[in-house]
């Protein structure tokens, strides 16, 4: 069993910046394609980021420019650097990985979920 453990999350103000992290044990971790994904209250799972195990990585517009996924392999750790939040970017988010090899956006793609770690922006 593939674990996922978020931290990072917190308070910030409008045009700060924070830094989540999704840690794993997997052996398996640099075969695996991984995702964030956030949900506000009384809204959908979104999409924020995936990155594929070569290292590709893809961003819907409302992130794009500001948030960048990367992973270290060798510290099973993959990292999304939110930066000039706004507070639409209040969420719980969500970490996801896929041993199916490449990344999709449809989160049903993932395999393993970890617990989610809130990020609350004020203005």
């Amino acid at each position: 069993q593939v674990q996922l453990v978020e931290s990072g999350g917190g308070l910030v103000q409008a045009g700060g910046s924070l830094r989540l992290s999704c840690a794993t044990s997997a052996s398996i971790f640099s075969r695996m394609a991984m995702a964030w994904y956030r949900q506000a209250p009384e809204k959908r799972r979104e999409l924020v980021a995936t990155i594929t195990p070569g290292g590709s990585t893809n961003y819907p517009d409302s992130v794009k420019g500001r948030f960048t996924l990367s992973r270290d392999n060798a510290k099973k750790t993959a990292y999304l650097q939110m930066n000039n939040l706004q507070p639409q970017d209040t969420a719980v988010y969500y970490c996801a990985a896929s041993l199916k090899g490449t990344a999709m956006a449809d989160p049903m793609w993932y395999d393993y979920w970890g617990q989610g770690t809130q990020v609350t922006v004020s203005s």
